[in-house]
């Protein structure tokens, strides 16, 4: 399991991020304050609230392609 800092801001962002979560076979989550959703879920990320924190939570070990598919949504 492996944690990232991301930001979502725009609706274009949240199809381009659940697009890219899909592409992965592993649980991932996006948690905001005390909630989490299915990050391949659309409906789930708009039911967070966008302007928070937000963090992915990758429930695997090998995250290498998964770190190059979420490099521009990382808070850096």
């Amino acid at each position: 399991m492996k944690e990232f800092a991301v930001s979502i801001v725009t609706i274009e962002d949240v199809k381009k991020f659940v697009s890219t979560m899909m592409k992965f076979d592993f649980d991932i989550d996006l948690i905001s304050g005390r909630y989490a959703v299915d990050a391949k879920s659309i409906m789930g990320i708009f039911s967070v609230d966008l302007s928070k924190e937000l963090r992915l939570v990758a429930h695997t070990d090998d995250t290498a392609e998964l770190e190059k598919a979420i490099e521009p949504f990382i808070v850096k």
